[in-house]
């Protein structure tokens, strides 16, 4: 599949070759462990075992490098396997990294409560500030990790404008797009040297698969990656890499649609009497608006807000929302709530990314924005 196709035909194409036995336009599920040899060492295709490849997760890795336009696509049973794989991958004891000041929760617990035990150390930086990304370097620094929108509070980083930083620097820039999805954001053609996504968000689609994925352009660290991803195993089984590539067949007609709703539940929150900030960079008072608008295509699905009333008063806006439903996760076609200082990001408590307790998190859905609308104008009281 060539990489002059558009985006939308690159989703449904890249990988997506009609099995050569059937002519099924589907690639099927190999939910297989081992594979017939022919003599020691005739391998049928490079396959040998599962762990190190099998066809369906090939046919996902193809696709997922077509659509970010990097060399190598690795598919993972989860997100964090991929960081971690990633993590394990550039860094050794004694290295250093700077990572963002609004991230996951979950990717600073790996840093702080695994890598930092390993002999990795973090310093944690405003990287929606390119001189305070650049103060944060050591000497030992070999990589900047990213989030750009950041979780939760929608922060927007210059990718371009870092990278050329990490460069000087000699370390590798991160980025995490799992917010943007490629449809929306293509870090490595603006200088990235690897792209982090947690495919069970926008990638699915569907919140019914967990999976994670790395893609990147050098082809000296897709060897080093391919290698510890079969080193260490925490790859995508066949069934959940068939959900992945399912779900990217329709990345870009949703991501327009969570857009669209987004930008009608921004406008409704911004005028709302109970609501004492929006957080959405497609707003032009977004400190980050214009960044944005330079590197992506549009604004994306996820929209924050800190409830006048504090954290009580958060929680119960999550409690009395009923489409909108209370959960942990984002990025399916249902909307999703949640509180993130007691949910999604409580292991970041006490730390220097501690979020707001009065802060509300959306992962607008595609549903009707008008019943989306109703429901959070009652939510709020």
């Amino acid at each position: 599949m060539s990489d002059q196709h558009s985006f939308e035909t690159l989703a449904i194409h890249a990988g997506n070759t009609a099995d050569p036995l059937t002519g099924a336009v589907v690639p099927p599920i190999y939910q297989v462990s081992t594979y017939k040899q022919d003599g020691v060492g005739g391998l049928r295709g490079g396959y040998e075992y599962s762990r190190s490849a099998n066809p369906t997760r090939t046919a996902l890795e193809e696709n997922l490098a077509a659509l970010e336009g990097g060399r190598r696509g690795l598919a993972f049973a989860s997100g964090l396997a991929a960081e971690d794989c990633l993590l394990r991958t550039l860094l050794t004891p004694g290295d250093h990294v700077v990572i963002p000041n609004d991230a996951y929760g979950g990717t600073f617990r790996l840093f702080a409560k695994v890598a930092s035990r390993w002999g990795v150390e973090f310093s944690v930086a405003d990287t929606s500030d390119v001189a305070a990304v650049r103060a944060a370097l050591t000497p030992r620094t070999k990589a900047i990790w990213v989030e750009t929108p950041s979780n939760p509070l929608l922060g927007i980083t210059d990718i371009a404008a870092v990278a050329q930083v990490a460069r000087q620097a000699g370390a590798r820039l991160v980025v995490d797009n799992t917010f943007a999805s490629p449809y929306l954001q293509q870090p490595l053609a603006l200088g990235a040297d690897a792209v982090v996504h947690s495919t069970t968000k926008y990638m699915g689609g569907h919140s019914d698969v967990v999976g994670g994925a790395l893609v990147v352009s050098d082809p000296e660290l897709a060897e080093e990656l391919a290698y510890h991803q079969n080193a260490m195993g925490a790859v995508a089984g066949p069934f959940d890499a068939w959900l992945v590539l399912r779900g990217i067949k329709t990345l870009a007609v949703r991501m327009d649609r969570h857009t669209e709703n987004a930008t009608k539940v921004a406008d409704l929150l911004t005028r709302h009497p109970k609501v004492s900030q929006v957080l959405y960079p497609g707003l032009p008072e977004h400190p980050g608006h214009e960044v944005a608008a330079k590197q992506m295509k549009a604004f994306g699905g996820m929209v924050s807000f800190r409830v006048a009333g504090g954290e009580e008063a958060a929680v119960e806006v999550c409690n009395r929302a009923k489409l909108f439903t209370l959960g942990e996760s984002l990025g399916g076609v249902e909307s999703l709530l949640e509180h993130p200082g007691r949910m999604t990001h409580a292991s970041a408590a006490g730390s220097p990314l501690e979020v707001p307790a009065d802060l509300v998190r959306l992962s607008v859905g595609i549903e009707n924005g008008d019943d989306l609308i109703a429901d959070l104008t009652q939510a709020l009281g």
